[in-house]
């Protein structure tokens, strides 16, 4: 079994799943690995649809009521699978500084930017994640990068620009302050309870949509402001 099986069975036990790799070069911001050893090899972690959720649900991050329970999982999760494989582990959150995960995304799978400002995958659509990164100082042997249309190039219609109670997206802009006071006032039961209407109007990956239990621990969090 190849490093990467094993890494991918490893993952597979918590939910999450192989997103992807690439070698970074100096515009990629990769950081200094421990021992001021040069990174040369990045692979990307996350979920697809709500794979995580079953095994997030019963975890002890969840139960406790603290804050950021997911990005705490995240980090047990990976700081302690990441050594077994000569590894570091990297994540999105806990900066500033912070890592440039949607332009190292971009290298690694075949997704592209949406008009909600989501990465979008041609089979998932707007339902998956990247929790975290491995990080080598060795040179890997990656599979070629999949080259895939975005499927908003040929959606005319952008249901997701139209479907917003508050217009809060508009293309190159999202108004945080406006979706927040909608989703927390009497109005936003609808979004509070099911999820983003915007996100929810995209007809890609209708078969990835997180679980109801998922959308409502993600607008939770984000009326939280984490």
């Amino acid at each position: 079994m190849t490093k990467l099986e094993r890494i991918r069975e490893s993952l597979a036990v918590h939910g999450l799943a192989l997103r992807g790799g690439f070698h970074p070069g100096p515009e990629d911001a990769a950081p200094p690995l421990a021992g001021d050893q040069g990174c040369e090899t990045i692979l990307l972690l996350g979920n697809l649809g709500g794979s995580l959720w079953p095994v997030f649900a019963e975890s002890p991050e969840l139960a406790d009521g603290a804050p950021h329970a997911l990005d705490r999982w995240t980090k047990r999760i990976l700081e302690s699978l990441a050594p077994g494989f000569g590894a570091t582990a990297l994540f999105p959150f806990g900066g500033p500084p912070w890592l440039p995960f949607q332009r190292w995304a971009m290298k690694a799978d075949c997704v592209s930017a949406s008009p909600l400002g989501i990465l979008i995958h041609p089979d998932f659509g707007l339902w998956h994640a990247y929790r975290g990164a491995l990080a080598f100082p060795e040179r890997l042997d990656l599979p070629p990068p999949q080259h895939r249309p975005s499927p908003c190039d040929s959606c005319i219609a952008r249901p997701c620009l139209s479907s917003c109670p508050v217009g809060a997206f508009t293309p190159g802009h999202y108004d945080v302050a406006g979706c927040r006071a909608h989703v927390a006032g009497d109005r936003g039961s609808a979004c509070r309870q099911r999820g983003c209407l915007a996100r929810l109007a995209c007809p890609i990956g209708r078969e990835h949509v997180y679980p109801p239990q998922q959308m409502a621990f993600h607008m939770a969090a984000f009326l939280a402001g984490r």
